[in-house]
Formats: C-alpha cells, sequence, structure tokens
C-alpha cells in the first residue's frame, strides 16, 4: 500500500507549540515547515514525533542555508514495499551464482575444466549455497520482520556477492525510518542474531550429519600449505552432542561443505555483534545502556588492534592469517563507531526480561568467538 494513500495532513497545531512556524510548502510527498525552533532538536521531535506518527508521517529537523530557518520536514511513513525490489533480487540472483561457483571450485573439488565443459555441474554446489545464503538471509530477515512489527521503515535484505572463500561479504538492511524507542531498536537488533544463530544451528546440525566429501589426488598435490578455517566453541558443542566428527585423520576425506555455513553463520555473528555503529551489537548496547554506548564503542577498535598485535608479536601468526583479519575490522570499527547507533525518540530504559536476552545474546555471541579464526598451516 503507497503511503501517500493512507497519511492524513500534518498536525500543525502539535508543530506550533515547540516551532515558530513561517511558512508551509509541499514538495511531492513531503511537507517542509520553515520558521524557528523553540526547543533543541531532539526535544522537538520527540514532543511532536507521537501526533504526527498517528497522522502517518515521519519528521525531522533540517537548518535552512544560511543558517537563518529551521525546517521541520514530515514525510510519509513508509508501510510496505514500493515495487518490485530489482535491486535486492538482482543481488541476490548474484550471490547465487557466486556461491555456486566459489563452493563448486573450493569446497567441492570441481575442476574448472570440468565447469567450462559443463556449466550445469556448479549446481552440485546447491547445498552449500544453500547453507550460506539460508544462515545470511535469516539473519537479515529477522531484522526485517521485526522492523515491520514495530512499524519500522526497513529495507529488504541486500545480499553481497564475493569471491573467495565463501562467495559473499555477506548481507544487509537499511533502517530508514525513525526508531520509536529504544524497545523497538533492542527487538530490531537482537532479532538479527538470534535469528542467525538459530538457522546456525540447524545448518551445523544438518551439515554433520551428511557424509563427507572425497578431496581428488590432484587437490592434495603442488602446496604444501592450507588455509584452516577453526572451529568455533559452539561447532565444537554440537558435533559433540551429534557424535560426529569435524575433521578425519585421511587427508583425502573433508567434511561436508554444508557444515561451512555453519561456521559462516557463527563468524558473520561475532562480527555483527561488535558494540559500534550501525551493527548488531551498537544498536543492542545502545538500547540496554543508552547514550554510555559511545563509551563502549571507544574501546572496540583498541581491543581488536591489541589483539592482532598479540597474535603477531607474541603468538608469531603472519598478517595474512587473522592478524590482518582483526587489524582490519579495527580500523573499519573506528571508522563506523564515528556514525554511531539509531538514536530512538523515547529514551526509557529497558525492562528486565530484554536485559536478560541482551546477555544471553552475547554469551551466545562468545561461543562464536575465535582467537584464531583462520591460519595457515603446514601439511
Amino acid at each position: 500500500m503507497d503511503s501517500r494513500d493512507t497519511a492524513a495532513e500534518p498536525p500543525v497545531d502539535a508543530l506550533r507549540s515547540v516551532f515558530h512556524l513561517h511558512e508551509t510548502r509541499r514538495d511531492g510527498d513531503r511537507v517542509l515547515f520553515y520558521g524557528e525552533s523553540l526547543v533543541p532538536e531532539r526535544m522537538l521531535v520527540r514532543e511532536v514525533w507521537e501526533a504526527f506518527r498517528e497522522a502517518g508521517y515521519e519528521v525531522q529537523v533540517a537548518t535552512a542555508r544560511g543558517g537563518q530557518e529551521d525546517i521541520v520536514v514530515a514525510r510519509p511513513v513508509q508501510s510496505g514495499i514500493d515495487g518490485i525490489p530489482w535491486k535486492n533480487i538482482g543481488l541476490f540472483l548474484a550471490t547465487i551464482a557466486s556461491t555456486l561457483l566459489v563452493g563448486a571450485l573450493t569446497w567441492y573439488y570441481i575442476p574448472a575444466d570440468e565447469l567450462l565443459a559443463n556449466p550445469f555441474s556448479v549446481f552440485r554446489a546447491w547445498p552449500f549455497t544453500a547453507a550460506v545464503l539460508g544462515v545470511l538471509a535469516t539473519h537479515e530477515l529477522g531484522h526485517y520482520v521485526m522492523g515491520r512489527y514495530h512499524g519500522v521503515d526497513v529495507s529488504l535484505p541486500y545480499v553481497i556477492p564475493f569471491i573467495f572463500p565463501f562467495g559473499t561479504l555477506g548481507a544487509v538492511i537499511r533502517m530508514r525510518g525513525q526508531m520509536p524507542d529504544r524497545e523497538a531498536l533492542f527487538d530490531i537488533g537482537v532479532a538479527g542474531p538470534l535469528a542467525g544463530l538459530a538457522a546456525t544451528i540447524v545448518v551445523t546440525a544438518v551439515g554433520l550429519s551428511l557424509p563427507p566429501v572425497e578431496v581428488p589426488p590432484w587437490a592434495l598435490e603442488g602446496s604444501s600449505r592450507v588455509i584452516v578455517f577453526n572451529n568455533p566453541p559452539l561447532l565444537d558443542l554440537i558435533a559433540t552432542a551429534l557424535g560426529e566428527p569435524t575433521e578425519y585423520t585421511d587427508p583425502a576425506v573433508s567434511v561436508n561443505p554444508v557444515i561451512i555455513g555453519g561456521w559462516v553463520g557463527m563468524f558473520f555473528t561475532v562480527l555483527n555483534l561488535l558494540p559500534v555503529g550501525q551493527l548488531d551489537g551498537g544498536h543492542i548496547v545502545r538500547a540496554m545502556l543508552g547514550e554510555s554506548q559511545e563509551r563502549v564503542a571507544a574501546l572496540v577498535p583498541a581491543a581488536l588492534f591489541g589483539l592482532a598485535a598479540y597474535l603477531h608479536y607474541v603468538l608469531g601468526y603472519a598478517i595474512d592469517e587473522s592478524v590482518g583479519l582483526w587489524g582490519f575490522w579495527g580500523l573499519l570499527s573506528a571508522v563506523i563507531a564515528f556514525k554511531g547507533p539509531a538514536n530512538p525518540i523515547d529514551e526509557s530504559p529497558l525492562g528486565t526480561p530484554r536485559l536478560l536476552v541482551g546477555v544471553a545474546t552475547f554469551a551466545l555471541g562468545a561461543l562464536c568467538f575465535l582467537l584464531v579464526p583462520i591460519e595457515v598451516m603446514s601439511v
């Protein structure tokens, strides 16, 4: 349903109590109010938000050129998907192709010449693609569903195609609407990791129950160094509970590639739960601690840089192992920390049940953490 069909006239009377109105203009679906704010920006939005929301609008405050006037922008709340999401569909199809190709070459050991001779043989890697995309899509759909539940304008997931080792860089959604309160911010932030972890556990259990794959002789020849993806504690716990192995002494036998989908889910859960910026952890901690989240976020880059330095200078790991990984995320977290998480309109603190769910989510995330998730070993 189009939002312009459901929005009523903006409640100007509610605005006048905190805003000296000079002029009103329309710009497409938006209504622009020019004047001077009588209160600080965040207080203005908090005072008029409920009335405008009931009328079908979200409000933002801007400053006109020259700084002589304030502008209150009322934009109709988006209530659904506007048209066919071609960009989302295109990226999803591209990521299916990239994960099939990477899965076939890397995890199912299908030679490139065989793929060229018979391109349809790439579909032998469909279990790998289903596992990886199933975990990532479930994570993002958790955010999407909870965002719609709270009436926040969120996009469908954007899945990002890539190359080795998984064929994807993950998936994201865009939160375009205002966050009504800390409860909504918490629910949307925590829904992704919890949904993703549920899918991760299922995918890991399925992968452990499937037969291993044979490593062809040509894959064992040549280089004497191999990249090893170490097991997070959660993966070992699931394997122990099922009584299934996670590795084999025979180098000609490898675990089923579906397990890699579970590994990807655990790895991306750790990264998403970093308490900075627009990452899930940033939203969750912002909802739990309020503006004190900024002090927590400031510690994250230093902790990641320190971790990279410890691995390199103390334990002797190389840059192309997990040293570079944590160093990169230290730099990235420093960049995204500046933007910060979404700021809710209502700053009322969370209740005890949500705080406990938040603590439990980070505890589950800790079970996915590895000091050295990736290393290079000689064989």
